[in-house]
């Protein structure tokens, strides 16, 4: 029997990151817990990122993840905009790392086909393919739905990727 393997996928965000939680046993999926964690829009960058690091920390603390999955950032046309989304990824995956997780990266587009199959699937769709996936499913927010899926995708791909890192070290 597969072993049962708790994971955290997230959605990066300076304002909003979603975080979704999921178990995997083999093919077997359940839901476990779903929310966000939000920064003060108004304080300054550095205090901003630190809430970010303070509240998934609290999340990490309550919920002991074996593994973590971050969806990768796509490039804006606001440059500024761009960069601080960049700092907050860098924290939302600093956070499981501390921990001595292993942390994934997922192209928005491999989340979307993992879920629903089209790498190209509209927001409504992933929606309906988590809640179908994870019936107890909460979906808090917009963010940790996104969340959900990217927890999806790792536990479709965690398999593939532990061969290729034993293949790699010989």
């Amino acid at each position: 029997m597969a072993a049962l393997v708790r994971i955290i996928g997230l959605d990066p965000g300076l304002r909003n990151t979603g975080w979704g939680i999921i178990e995997a046993q083999g093919n077997r999926l359940s839901y476990v817990a779903d929310g966000a964690v939000h920064s003060d829009a108004e304080a300054p960058l550095a205090e901003r990122l630190l809430q970010l690091h303070r509240q998934l920390t609290e999340v990490l603390d309550q919920y002991q993840p074996d593994e973590a999955a971050v969806e990768e950032t796509f490039v804006n046309k606001d440059a500024r905009a761009t960069l601080k989304l960049g700092q907050a990824r860098g924290v939302v995956m600093l956070v499981p790392a501390q921990r001595g997780l292993r942390v994934a990266e997922y192209a928005p587009n491999m989340v979307k086909k993992a879920v629903v199959g089209a790498g190209h699937a509209e927001k409504d769709q992933v929606k309906h393919m988590v809640k179908l996936l994870l019936p107890r499913a909460q979906m808090k927010t917009a963010d940790s739905t996104d969340a959900l899926a990217i927890a999806i995708c790792h536990a479709h791909h965690r398999g593939a990727q532990t061969l290729e890192r034993r293949l790699a070290l010989g």
